[in-house]
């Protein structure tokens, strides 16, 4: 282990980090809650900066900016409520257990073979050491540089999961100009990106969740004077009044 994926594993690793969620309309409205009292408890609560895009796609994206630990605390509730949102699906169902909570981390291209590793060593490190399950797609996002990380766990395995990530990508910067993802207004017909099912990933390793449990994904850049970051304009949702 790296001395950076140390100090983010204790917590000790502080720089400011971005990261970008995209939801589906129903996730976007757990996130906001009743009048705007969870984001609002969320942003009280992380120190962190959330604000929620608007426009035609029926996806949304959220971005979450500020100190590392307020990233984390901010995205550790986000999986939480959201685990909590499985709880209440599923309380009805014969299911014995819950499906993990599933969320989808978008990476450039060129940053993926170092979260791979060689023959998957640093993948499976990262699956060892916190529980989450990991996949990489082999394809990129339409039009777009970057390639979907799919993360599946609990709230505690998935937060742990994204501390090494992070400094890994901290440590691997990006190798050119990186083209970020952009979600699209769905034409008659089509079908949005979240509900497709990445078909070549270049990395899995056994035993991934199969269960079609969650439309959520999350896409992370990092700002650090080390290496080159864009970061998208999020403008503010009507329904969200305290952004």
């Amino acid at each position: 282990m790296s001395e950076r994926e140390e100090m983010a594993s204790d917590g000790s690793l502080n720089v400011t980090l971005t990261l970008r969620l995209l939801m589906h309309g129903k996730e976007v409205g757990s996130i906001i809650g009743k009048k705007g009292e969870t984001v609002k408890k969320m942003r009280e609560e992380s120190r962190a900066r959330i604000n929620i895009s608007e426009g035609s796609s029926p996806e949304r994206i959220v971005t979450i900016t500020g100190p590392t630990e307020g990233i984390f605390r901010a995205f550790s509730m986000i999986a939480q409520k959201f685990e909590e949102d499985i709880t209440a699906a599923m309380a009805n169902s014969n299911v014995t257990s819950n499906p993990p909570v599933t969320l989808r981390l978008v990476f450039p291209g060129s940053q993926c073979g170092s979260l791979i590793g060689k023959g998957g060593s640093k993948i499976k490190e990262i699956r060892e050491t916190t529980g989450a399950q990991v996949q990489v797609a082999g394809d990129m996002l339409p039009d777009s540089t970057e390639r979907a990380v799919t993360i599946s766990g609990t709230p505690q395995a998935i937060t742990q999961c994204v501390r090494h990530i992070c400094s890994i990508m901290l440590e691997c910067p990006p190798k050119g100009a990186t083209i970020p993802y952009r979600p699209k207004a769905i034409l008659a017909g089509a079908h949005a990106v979240l509900a497709q099912q990445h078909s070549a990933p270049a990395f899995a390793l056994p035993g991934q969740y199969a269960f079609a449990h969650q439309d959520v994904s999350v896409f992370i850049s990092m700002t650090d004077s080390s290496f080159f970051c864009t970061t998208l304009p999020t403008p503010t949702s009507p329904n969200d009044p305290f952004s």
